[in-house]
């Protein structure tokens, strides 16, 4: 545990030298090509650091912040685009942050026409125990003997919401240290009507800002020499959900590297999400949905039944495949023996007893 401690400590070193030279680049080199070519080995070098890392505390969020979200910010950045790019420049406090944290600051001007809606902590109570029914009741799954597809469904929520949970602290640690407002990270993703609105306004609407700007405008203006305006939506909405599967495959090889072989199951999950989107496009502009659609509650539970069913077969098998709950068991108690003793020991050396 020592070393990959060390080992952490010299990515997000590495890391924040590179920011300071990105910001540098940014201030004295035009957008275009020649500020590309000069963020291209930042961009490189954030994909290549996460393979020093192996425990999923440590390799989950350094591969999701620096290599999906700075190589695409940075790309954005490198053209005068995105969320790098504002007039007047960022502070170099804030274009750390935003480069590689799920945030997008609010300019002090806009702070007041925008409708913020953050959660209080009592907001989270009830998610919170239902999150420790779902811990106890998974250590009990064989004496239970709970049906497998319950037991992945624990997994699921659990891990989403330590997902939503961890953004949260992010955002927090940004308002309070930098002092600045922020755009909502979710909205409240479980009331979605459609698969549709799901990924394009209620889920991780950080990373879906940054795919809209990355891949979905240029794909959009490729496509326009090819397809109709009215139709050009619908294959660059399909690239978009492509490349998204692409980078969650990459962010599953780096937290099992070497034990983890890509079935692409995952790009699977998100090609069947991106035709299912690009169904929902044509339906909306061939057809009066006003006449047959259906009232809120049937929108969300067959928004549910979709995601639920694709999830579990091609998104969740192969993630269970790399052990993460066992990992993360392991990897908390040596954290906690950490903390007791001030000894760094190696995960692999604890039991995990909910396994």
């Amino acid at each position: 545990m020592g070393g990959e401690v060390c080992n952490l400590v010299v990515d997000w070193s590495i890391a924040l030298t590179s920011l300071l030279y990105s910001h540098g680049v940014g201030m004295f080199i035009a957008q275009g090509t020649t500020r590309f070519l000069l963020l291209l080995p930042v961009i490189c070098l954030f994909l290549f650091l996460p393979l020093n890392l192996t425990t999923i505390f440590f390799a989950g969020p350094t591969s999701f912040f620096l290599s999906w979200l700075g190589t695409f910010k940075l790309t954005l950045f490198a053209f005068g685009h995105g969320p790098l790019s504002p007039h007047p420049s960022l502070p170099l406090s804030h274009f750390i942050a935003t480069a590689c944290l799920p945030i997008k600051i609010i300019p002090k001007d806009q702070e007041n026409s925008k409708k913020l809606t953050k959660k209080s902590h009592i907001d989270y109570a009830p998610e919170i125990l239902l999150l420790f029914v779902v811990i106890k009741g998974y250590g009990y799954k064989d004496e239970l003997r709970i049906h497998p597809l319950l037991t992945m469904s624990c997994v699921a929520y659990y891990f989403l919401f330590m997902l939503v949970l961890f953004f949260a602290v992010a955002a927090f640690l940004v308002r309070t240290l930098l002092g600045v407002k922020l755009e909502p990270q979710f909205d409240e993703p479980q009331f979605a009507t459609s698969v549709q609105n799901f990924w394009g306004k209620r889920w991780n609407l950080m990373v879906s800002d940054t795919l809209r700007g990355s891949i979905y405008l240029p794909a959009r203006a490729v496509f326009s020499h090819l397809v109709p305006e009215r139709w050009v939506s619908v294959p660059a909405t399909f690239v978009t959900f492509l490349v998204s599967g692409i980078m969650h495959e990459m962010v599953f090889y780096y937290l099992g590297q070497d034990e983890y072989k890509p079935t692409w199951e995952v790009t699977w999950f998100f090609v069947i999400h991106g035709v299912l989107v690009g169904i929902e496009i044509v339906m909306k502009k061939t057809m009066d949905l006003q006449k047959f659609e259906p009232r809120p509650i049937v929108g969300i539970g067959l928004t549910w039944i979709l995601f639920v069913g694709t999830s579990f077969w091609l998104f969740f098998p192969p993630f269970l495949r790399l052990d993460p709950c066992g990992r993360i068991c392991k990897e908390s108690m040596a954290f906690l023996r950490f903390v007791k003793d001030g000894h760094l020991l190696n995960p692999n050396e604890f039991a995990c007893p909910f396994t």
